[in-house]
């Protein structure tokens, strides 16, 4: 951004001698006529002038263009990063409610075996693997939320070096 502020600035600068200089001819033309030659020369080396600030000036403009397509090009990259993001982001969480789901399940079941035993009715070992079971899928839970925290991490990191990247240069 500082570029373009330079830009600006130079466009300003040359804009501002094409005024004067224009102001320079036009005060000749009002006074009283000069002899041939003096006269002749100034206004030369003023169109000369001139054309060399138009010509820089169609220059800087060009700059300017530049980078705004360059920024531009950033915005819409960083705007698709932010998507695939945000998509991987909803699949990550679709995950995790099913990991709940069957967390939940789980519970539900080892709350019917535990109703069993007490009746009397069910083998013992059928709890421990059912209780086995349940631990497990809670160590998945846990894994899974582990695994989206990084993920996003990972993301807003990578965002973010990016980002002063691009404040940087």
């Amino acid at each position: 951004m500082s570029e373009l502020s330079e830009l600006e600035r130079r466009i300003a600068a040359g804009l501002d001698r094409i005024r004067a200089g224009l102001d320079g001819l036009q005060a000749p033309q009002m006074a009283a006529p000069a002899p041939d030659g003096p006269g002749d020369a100034d206004i030369e080396a003023l169109q000369r002038q001139l054309d060399e600030e138009r010509t820089a000036n169609a220059q800087l403009e060009e700059r300017v263009r530049a980078l705004k397509d360059r920024q531009d090009g950033r915005l819409a990259d960083l705007e698709r990063q932010v998507e695939q993001a945000r998509g991987r982001a909803t699949r990550m969480d679709r995950e995790l409610q099913r990991l709940r789901q069957v967390n939940a399940e789980l519970r539900d079941i080892n709350s019917q075996l535990r109703d069993a035993v007490a009746r009397e009715v069910s083998e013992p070992h059928l709890v421990n693997k059912a209780m086995l079971a349940e631990l497990e899928a809670l160590r998945a839970a846990r894994a899974a939320d582990v695994a989206e925290l990084d993920q996003v991490m990972g993301e807003l990191t990578g965002l973010l070096e990016k980002e002063a990247d691009n404040a940087a240069g």
